[in-house]
């Protein structure tokens, strides 16, 4: 029996999500075909023979973009049981479910997945029953065998060179309850660790197939020092020349500031980290853990060891005044991360899907409408209409200032204009510092805002 592994959108990665579940069900004796829409068109034939289907959903997008295409796989193969997977399914297991999926996975999924087609190889159809799965599995390298060349991802760019990047994961989950965060609600504070074999097998494939720099897509790379460490040592040993980033809190920054030399001397170039705002009581609502003096103290560590900083934000939340986001573009000016900011997380707004702990706070029940399924988010206005309107714009600004490659500090001057134009004139930084390129990937990051337009669009056939 065939089983189909689908991707729709990882951040332009090339999909582990599917690599991973194909290496313990090929184990298991399937013979199974992976397709990321994002990049290859899926065909009916792909489709009708499969009796087997999974979808992955890891983010927001992803989900959206799967709730497309379900009813279209649901018509075509009618007697395919259909999964889907990721940090997403079980949050959106009735919409998933009503638009033609079988069951929803969270968590640890290969074994359950492999289950599912061990009992549909048997004659047997398997119960519907959505499932979160937090036992700790042995998992194996996975197997990247038809997925797309590295080409086709995002890569790495830097002063001089632009590099093919690979992707890998060496923990799952996070300690951390962030409210904002869509790890939290499957996850629930606790991580689990890939084993270092599995994770330098899966490194040591991708540089076999053209990648010279490794992405690490842990929620938080410093979660576990003690098991990543090791890992890093490792790639950097066996592989010289090849660089890396990871994920890491403002609050391990500081926490490990006595680890940074070792990350730049195995190789680590950018460290991404979510700092979402720069102002104190917002971070306090999103239970960021970190301060405004937090950030300042983490850029200074990074720069001293001479890693970059790809500081990502959710620019616009109920709390964002006209008055805060003038100190936020202030404040990344200020602290020199011009370059540092991608142009769309300046216009990224408050995601709050389902399951999120931001309904935990009284006053985010008395501002969200009802669930949106199609959005699959509450809806929310800002009590100043303005600042809605300039949240549209500054979007599009930016989808623009990227579609013609302009540079990010001639659009942060004329972001400046843009605010002066809908809500009124305000401070601009007295000097702006000299741009200096650093390195970033071609495909901005972000997770936990609600996708831009250009996301949404896709293409199945």
């Amino acid at each position: 029996m065939n089983v189909l592994l689908i991707s729709t959108y990882e951040l332009g990665h090339q999909p582990l999500s599917l690599a991973s579940p194909a290496a313990w069900l090929r184990r298991a004796g399937a013979s199974v075909t992976c397709v990321d829409v994002s990049v290859t068109p899926l065909t009916e034939a792909m489709v009708a023979n499969a009796g087997l289907i999974g979808i992955s959903v890891p983010m927001h997008t992803a989900t959206r973009l799967a709730l497309t295409l379900l009813p279209r796989l649901r018509a075509t193969a009618p007697e395919a049981f259909i999964v889907c997977y990721g940090l997403y399914a079980p949050l959106n297991a009735n919409m998933l479910r009503a638009a033609g999926a079988d069951c929803c996975l969270g968590g640890e999924v290969e074994a359950v997945l492999t289950a599912i087609w061990q009992r549909l190889a048997a004659g047997e159809r398997p119960p519907a029953i959505d499932t979160i799965a937090l036992h700790r599995l042995d998992l194996i390298p996975p197997d990247r065998s038809d997925l797309p060349p590295l080409n086709r991802y995002a890569t790495l760019i830097t002063a001089t060179e632009m590099r093919y990047a690979g992707y890998t994961e060496a923990t799952r989950g996070c300690k951390h309850l962030c409210r904002h965060c869509p790890v939290v609600p499957v996850y629930n504070g606790r991580f689990r660790v890939v084993p270092r074999s599995t994770v330098l097998a899966d490194i040591r494939a991708q540089v076999a197939a053209g990648a010279r720099h490794i992405t690490f897509g842990d929620p938080d790379f410093l979660n576990g020092p003690s098991h990543v460490l090791p890992i890093v040592r490792a790639m950097h040993a066996e592989f010289p020349d090849v660089t890396y980033d990871v994920t890491i809190k403002i609050e391990h920054i500081l926490r490990y500031a006595h680890l940074l030399p070792e990350l730049r001397a195995t190789g680590c170039i950018m460290v991404v980290s979510a700092v979402e705002a720069l102002d104190d009581a917002i971070l306090a609502r999103l239970a960021k853990r970190h301060t405004r003096a937090d950030v300042v103290r983490a850029v200074e560590l990074l720069r001293a060891h001479d890693i970059a900083l790809n500081a990502t934000f959710v620019a616009f939340t109920p709390w964002t005044t006209r008055q805060l986001y003038r100190e936020l573009l202030l404040g990344i000016a200020e602290f020199g991360l011009i370059e540092s900011v991608a142009p769309v997380q300046y216009g990224l707004r408050l995601l709050i899907p389902a399951g999120s702990r931001l309904l935990e706070l009284p006053d985010v029940q008395e501002l969200i409408a009802p669930f949106d399924p199609v959005a699959l988010a509450y809806p929310w206005q800002h009590p100043d209409p303005a600042m809605d309107e300039l949240q549209r714009q500054v979007m599009a600004l930016a989808q623009a200032s990227e579609q013609c490659g302009a540079s990010r500090s001639s659009f942060y001057q004329r972001l400046l204009d843009l605010c002066d134009q809908i809500i009124g004139p305000g401070e601009r930084p007295i000097v702006l510092p000299e741009p200096t390129p650093i390195p970033r990937l071609s495909e901005p990051w972000y997770c936990c805002a609600e996708p831009s337009g250009n996301q949404l669009i896709t293409t199945f056939l």
